[in-house]
């Protein structure tokens, strides 16, 4: 059995080191634009997204925090056997060129992160699949839009009639939301880019005003790396709790845990202040945006 300790645990730092570098790969490598919506959306859970396509805060705490957490954990209980195990790796050639090759796998590994963060992300925006085209029958509401009186991350009120002459979209999530609302709001922020020649402005109502309360909403604004007309609003409980009402939101709060269960929404708001059309939040960017283009 103790034989089998030094190479079980240079088997585990090889683990690591695996699990770090394809990690890195899948928050970092650049993708084509006929990546899979997937492979896209698997991304912007594990990682979030900036507007350049890199990993947000929260992203980047995930890509350097675990691995260290993995390594920091394989030393604690075993770094003995670990130095020992490799010390025995390279009294051998065999072993000698495993090490090598690690070595130069991890050189190349860290070269090509520098260079996506030096430059990818100044040239690359997120790329998005392309979305099955929008029938050209899609139902067309066409119908007054709700009252909707709240507060924006920078402390100031926001109407519809503020944005008067412009298309908005109107969607729903909450900054504790590790599931649908990073998707929803990625998606909604694409769109916007998708549909710039029309120039929508976003809206994200929160879900939580709970915890979402206007003094965190400048944090939220940045975590989800909302442009300058795009806003996060809430207010007070029951104000929001109305609106919502007032725009057909249905939701469910647990008590306990302060999760909420809830349908992916988003309404596209015509030039006129009225309802034009009710998107389901898993439509797409593409979608969004040639919506927007039909106000």
């Amino acid at each position: 059995m103790t034989r089998l300790r030094e190479p079980t645990a240079v088997a585990a730092l090889g683990a690591i080191l695996v699990i770090t570098v394809s990690w890195w790969a899948l928050a970092l490598w650049p993708l084509p634009a006929a990546t899979p919506a997937w492979l896209l959306r698997t991304r912007v859970v594990c990682f979030g997204t900036t507007a350049s396509g890199l990993p947000d805060i929260s992203g980047w705490m995930a890509l350097i925090g675990q691995p260290a957490l993995m390594l920091g954990t394989l030393l604690l209980v075993w770094g003995d056997v670990v130095r020992a195990g490799l010390q025995s790796l390279a009294h051998s050639v065999t072993g000698r060129v495993a090490l090598g090759g690690t070595v130069a796998l991890l050189s190349v590994a860290t070269g090509a992160a520098g260079l996506r963060l030096v430059s990818g992300g100044a040239a690359q925006r997120v790329p998005v699949a392309p979305a099955s085209p929008v029938p050209s029958d899609y139902p067309r509401l066409d119908r007054p839009a709700p009252p909707l009186e709240l507060l924006d991350q920078h402390s100031e009120p926001v109407t519809l009639a503020r944005f008067r002459g412009r298309p908005v979209f109107v969607a729903f999530a909450y900054a504790h939301c590790e599931t649908v609302c990073p998707l929803l709001v990625h998606d909604v922020l694409r769109a916007r880019e998708l549909a710039a020649d029309v120039a929508p402005v976003t809206l994200v109502v929160t879900l939580d005003p709970w915890r979402d309360t206007p003094s965190r909403l400048p944090t939220i604004a940045e975590h989800w790396g909302l442009p300058s007309d795009a806003f996060v609003v809430g207010g007070d409980t029951a104000l929001v709790a109305a609106t919502l009402a007032r725009w057909n939101v249905a939701l469910q709060r647990d008590l306990r845990t302060g999760e909420i269960a809830h349908a992916t929404l988003v309404y596209l708001v015509d030039r006129e202040g009225r309802i034009a059309y009710a998107v389901s939040g898993n439509s797409g960017a593409a979608a969004l945006a040639e919506l927007a283009r039909r106000l």
